[in-house]
């Protein structure tokens, strides 16, 4: 057998090369209960500082000297308080380099009374010891009181508690406890002292909190006697400025917040009815991990790696030793990718990616692990010593007969172990590829039919099948064995293993096949690839992506895959219909995700959004911007059919408001990313988005300027159709003109009035309308009256300075006086063109209105007296001539 490792304690002193090796051993016997719990370790190894409590308060410092000829002209960082003031902490500021990266030849820390008081001492071998640099305050408040404080990059960070009000009234017992908050002062180090910036509050209102430093992230561990406030514990990121909610009863966050929102209560208040119903172990130990990993520790025997995206992992379970407490000693560390776990007298080698146990080591005496960050190897510290972990390299043969059999204890086979581990590395794997916010578990992997295994993953198991080819027989305790979980791999394996092989075999076929035969592959492919795409529940970005580059490269291919995948059918009529699943026609009407830019481009300026879409095909073009799949649908139908433009978007519609589809689109996933200001609305109408893809097609201009008004039409929408009959009205199609006004004015009152009014002004600009006068007339609203109608003429006339044309070829003429007499073939308006339609309001005016019918029927008032009628007086020379006169304005 091969060569394998095994790990040692080494001892590196005696604490014999330190100053203050009698004193430390005092000070170690004094404190019996948590002795260990109270010893900090400086970063190089060189110091070690033991914070005294009972029945002295103060702080011990042992130094080792690099040059032992100036020990006896040292200074020590003895400090024995004598204003009993107790000390909270010691941080190591991590400035070993300053801002040029030359490394300092000294180094600080701080000390932290629990009053706020903070001396900042420096070590320096050439300057005979430690020196006080400076005296001062963290809390701006004299009443307030440290609790938990940390050092993270360059901030300084702590808990205080401030003190109730002496003239508030007395708190709740919930209220009592909230009166916390979490402090940062950013620092600078320079030789002579300390910059210390503002007080800065970053969250109030809060329980007492335990901090612990790891990498950029401060966690925040809550009291476990503050219940039910002990329910969860907070991560916050002070660079990135967020708070992440935590439960050991989840393996993901219950909630990310920006860090903009400082109020505790305000922060918690989502998760308070999932917490109330909780009832998570508790937190014994807590210790930093690489990268701003947690390292926990629970009372059930459970060790958890909350990693530094938020995702809590159970690593170890303690079998032997359930349930633990408080004063069991504990010590946590990592060390690449083995934990180290001390409790009791027991040191744990356990593997992070498998939970497997390495090796234990049993102690003479208790000890607290250190990572030191001079050569990264953990050391333990003991009243007996320092010691180094080391790896050593011994024969297999004679280790088998010294390590203990963790597979006899765990009961778990190694073949099990794999499997666990293939798992999670493919949950790495596809977390780095991912584009979704959503954690990925190894139980989502298994369960939700998402492991698509790497060739690498598949690699992994034909090594571990090739090397421990053996028959096994399942555990008598039921537990998975060898060849079991070998075989669940395998049927994980199998249908991605052949997705590869299909994948080489269509290679193949494209080496060796002929022009006919590969376009035709390529039409099976493409056709294959979008109806795929457009049946997926949720489109990502990357497939929306993957989507335009087909269309893109295959546009017959696309077009003809389209009209597949919506089994579109031209139907006699000149209508469109589609026999597709509504899931289809969500995802072809649904928003480009992740694009929220894209909506305001389509409804602002789509000649704007056309030239950043023709950029998109560019391999050169970092950042390619992906059309939504309504919009490519319409780009191929303008490019093969383009009459099929409006028919095609009022059959997007129908498909839109069917009941099929749901019934609140505007609260759905379906809403489309819009600009402000829309009408109010939150979604782009499919009719603009059809425009901005018209108005960026390559058509002709007059066949778009049809197609444009035609897709106004059909949308349906009062302010579309008016823009539609506008640009009818500035072609002088009359034709086209009249027949938009007879259909869409039954459609509702308040559009007949605008259709009405509009084609009422032009009426009097020229007499082009005057062969369209009658059905015009017949068009006048219920509710317009002779004033009104008088009213909009005669604001609308043109100055009568400016004669108007009577055809659109002749020129105006400014500043061309009136003619004396009327021209019959004059373009201005005549009271003889409107009175048909004066008479015919006037008529209406003088009738018993019908909304108070019942009550002129009446019996009980009597009928009212009947309404004069006008006679007409015989027509006569003077009478025409009166029916020919122009109106205010015009010429006599």
């Amino acid at each position: 057998m091969g060569a394998m490792s095994r790990f040692v304690l080494r001892q590196v002193s005696d604490f014999g090369d330190y100053t203050g090796k009698n004193e430390l051993y005092e000070c170690l016997k004094k404190e019996p209960r948590n002795r260990l719990a109270n010893v900090r370790l400086s970063p190089d190894g060189r110091h070690v500082h033991v914070i005294l409590h009972k029945p002295k308060v103060g702080l011990v410092t042992v130094d080792k000297y690099e040059r032992p000829q100036l020990v006896h002209a040292q200074r020590t960082l003895d400090l024995c308080s004598t204003r009993g003031i107790p000390i909270v902490d010691i941080l190591y500021l991590d400035t070993n380099k300053n801002n040029n990266g030359v490394k300092r030849d000294f180094v600080t820390v701080a000390v932290v009374y629990e009053n706020g008081q903070t001396e900042i001492w420096k070590f320096q071998d050439c300057k005979g010891g430690w020196s006080l640099l400076q005296r001062a305050d963290l809390c701006n408040s004299p009443r307030a009181r440290v609790v938990s404080v940390c050092a993270c990059s360059n901030l300084i960070i702590w808990c205080e508690e401030r003190p109730p009000s002496e003239s508030s009234p007395v708190l709740s017992s919930v209220r009592n406890k909230l009166r916390h908050c979490i402090c940062r002062r950013d620092f600078e180090l320079e030789e002579g002292g300390v910059i210390l910036g503002g007080v800065k509050i970053a969250l109030h209102s809060n329980p007492r909190f335990t901090m612990v430093a790891s990498g950029q992230y401060v966690h925040l561990l809550p009291d476990v006697k503050s219940k039910p406030l002990g329910k969860f514990f907070l991560s916050w990121c002070p660079r990135q400025d967020f708070f992440r909610i935590s439960s050991v009863c989840k393996a993901t966050p219950l909630k990310k917040q920006s860090a903009k929102e400082s109020d505790f209560r305000k922060l918690i208040t989502d998760c308070l009815g999932f917490l109330s119903a909780l009832d998570p172990p508790e937190i014994l130990s807590a210790s930093p991990s690489a990268c701003g990993g947690l390292l926990l520790l629970l009372n059930t025997g459970w060790v958890c790696l909350l990693q530094s995206d938020g995702t809590l992992r159970c690593i170890y379970k303690m079998v032997d030793t359930c349930p633990l407490k408080f004063a069991t000693h504990t010590s946590l560390c990592t060390y690449q990718d083995m934990l180290l776990l001390v409790l009791g007298q027991n040191l744990y080698f356990i593997d992070l990616k498998c939970g497997s146990e390495l090796e234990k080591i049993i102690l003479n005496w208790e000890g607290v692990l250190f990572a030191l960050k001079s050569d990264g190897s953990p050391h333990l510290f003991s009243e007996t010593g320092l010691f180094k972990v080391v790896c050593q390299e011994m024969d297999a043969v004679n280790l088998k007969m010294k390590l203990p059999s963790f597979t006899a204890m765990e009961n778990i086979h190694p073949g099990a172990l794999l499997v666990e581990a293939v798992f999670e590395e493919a949950c790495k794997y596809y977390q780095q590829r991912s584009l979704s916010s959503t954690r990925l578990t190894v139980d989502i992997l298994k369960k939700g039919g998402r492991f698509q295994a790497p060739i690498s993953l598949a690699s992994i198991l034909s090594d571990h099948l090739r090397l421990e080819q053996r028959a096994e027989e399942p555990s008598q305790n039921g537990e998975i064995g060898g060849d079991v979980g070998e075989d669940k791999l395998k049927v994980s394996l199998e249908p991605e293993l052949k997705a590869l092989v299909a994948v080489e075999e269509l290679k193949g076929t494209l080496v060796r096949g002929t022009v006919e035969e590969v376009e035709a592959l390529c039409e099976s492919l493409v056709e294959k690839e979008v109806g795929r795409l457009l049946l997926s529940s949720e489109l990502h970005q990357d497939e929306l992506l993957y989507l335009n580059s087909i269309f893109a490269v295959f546009p017959c291919q696309s077009w003809r895959a389209a009209q597949a995948a919506l089994r579109l059918h031209h139907n006699g009529d000149g209508s469109l219909s589609s026999r597709a699943p509504p899931d289809v026609w969500k995802t072809v009407l649904g928003p480009a995700p992740s694009l929220p830019a894209l909506g305001s481009k389509l409804g602002n300026s789509p000649e704007a959004d056309h030239n950043a879409n023709c950029t998109s095909g560019s391999a050169s073009s970092p950042s390619p911007v992906a059309l939504p799949v309504f919009e490519l649908l319409c780009r191929s139908v303008l490019r093969f059919r383009p009459a099929w433009l409006p028919r095609f978007l009022e059959l997007s519609q129908e498909q839109q408001g069917s009941a099929g589809l749901g019934l609140s689109l505007a609260a759905s996933s379906w809403s489309f990313p819009a600009r402000r200001g829309d009408n109010g609305e939150n979604n782009v109408p499919l009719y603009k988005r059809a425009l901005g893809v018209l108005s960026s097609a390559g058509t002709d201009r007059d066949q778009r300027r049809e197609l444009e008004v035609e897709v106004l039409m059909v949308s349906g929408r009062p302010n579309a159709v008016l823009q539609a009959l506008r640009i009818l009205i500035g072609q002088r199609q009359w034709e086209k003109v009249t027949q938009v006004a007879q259909r869409f004015c039954k459609q509702s009152p308040l559009l007949n009035k605008e259709i009405f009014t509009t084609l009422l002004c032009e009426v009097t600009q020229h007499r082009e309308l005057d062969p369209y006068l009658d059905l015009l007339w017949a068009l006048c609203p219920e509710d317009l009256t002779v004033t009104t109608i008088l009213n909009l003429v005669l604001k609308n006339l043109p100055p009568p300075s400016i004669p108007a044309p009577s055809h659109p070829s002749m020129p105006f003429r400014p500043g061309s006086a009136p003619a004396p007499f009327a021209d019959p073939q004059g373009g201005q308006v005549t009271i003889g063109l409107l009175k048909p339609l004066l008479r015919k309001v006037l008529q209406r005016e003088t009738k018993p209105s019908q909304r108070y019918a019942d009550i002129l029927q009446s019996p009980s008032f009597p009928p009212p007296a009947p309404p004069r009628q006008p006679t007409e007086p015989s027509r006569t020379g003077t009478d025409s001539s009166r029916d020919s006169a122009m109106l205010p304005g015009s010429p006599c």
